[in-house]
């Protein structure tokens, strides 16, 4: 999305009327805990990406999907209402991967802080096999 204000202002927009009507107003057993994450809304103002992330194995996260499918002409019908725009935007739901992403990340800096650990530990009590600095000049050696 390019930085257009106005697309900005509506998605902002779209995410407080989506996370308002998930929270009152959509009464589907099949969603799960979610949360809106981000709304983002193409230059033209034609089509509104809503990202969520739901708590929860992956039997949740796929009854919340159908469950966000069945109510996205409720949920688009209502942002046309409380917008007033002309056309009012069609609305995609797309399961967030940041979260999945970030566990991946730390997982993998446990796992280096671990690797150094052990290295640290290694080297612990060992010495250079020759000087420390090779390539350090000595002050008698520059005349």
């Amino acid at each position: 999305m390019n930085e257009n204000p106005r697309a900005r202002k509506l998605a902002d927009r779209i995410k407080e009327i989506v996370a308002s009507m998930l929270d009152t107003r959509i009464k589907d057993p099949r969603l799960g805990f979610l949360t809106v994450t981000d709304v983002r809304v193409t230059g033209d103002l034609q089509q509104a990406s809503v990202f969520y992330t739901v708590y929860g194995d992956d039997e949740e996260r796929a009854g919340t999907a159908a469950a966000l499918e069945s109510a996205k002409g409720v949920i688009r019908s209502e942002v046309g209402k409380q917008t007033g725009i002309r056309l009012t935007p069609s609305i995609e739901f797309h399961l967030d991967s940041v979260p999945d992403t970030a566990a991946h990340l730390d997982a993998a800096l446990i796992e280096a802080r671990r690797r150094d650990a052990e290295l640290a530990a290694l080297r612990e009590g060992k010495q250079f096999a020759g000087d420390a600095d090779p390539y350090r000049a000595d002050d008698d050696d520059e005349s």
